[in-house]
């Protein structure tokens, strides 16, 4: 596949995602903004892991940084979907590409129970596929940002 990411002789990061693939990461960081407003999916566990093992610590630190963590994670998405048809990226907008889509990784991952050992010999008929299909995607776009802003 061509890369559809790349850093031009200029300096900038070029993108060139066709309409499809920009109403694709359009949709899956919507449906993850929509997962954060709900709060209480399972799939979200990964995006905010227990800091403590005390539960009283642990609910004392939810309440003082929640809802930080939480928006500061809606706002890369945001970016994401608002930025995603554009051609160039700043290095600003890279870094809010990059932490959207970990965190659309992570959720996708969670959902998926994606570990080190997972056999990507997926055959069609398995109704993971769709999902493990865009959780590759999302990966290899996240794999060519990172590529174009070293």
């Amino acid at each position: 596949m061509a890369r559809q990411i790349r850093r031009t002789r200029r300096g900038e990061i070029q993108l060139r995602l066709p309409e499809g693939e920009q109403t694709l990461l359009r949709g899956v960081a919507a449906s993850t903004r929509a997962l954060l407003a709900d709060g209480d999916d399972p799939a979200l566990r990964r995006l905010f892991p227990p800091a403590y093992d005390d539960p009283e610590l642990e609910q004392e630190y939810r309440e003082m940084t929640g809802g930080q963590l939480a928006a500061g994670r809606e706002r890369a998405l945001q970016h994401l979907e608002a930025t995603v048809d554009r051609k160039v990226l700043s290095e600003e907008d890279a870094d809010m590409w990059l932490r959207a889509l970990n965190d659309v990784r992570l959720v996708l991952g969670t959902r998926l129970d994606v570990t080190e050992d997972l056999d990507w010999d997926v055959r069609p008929q398995d109704p993971r596929a769709p999902e493990l299909a865009l959780y590759a995607y999302v990966s290899w776009i996240q794999e060519q940002l990172v590529a174009a802003s070293a």
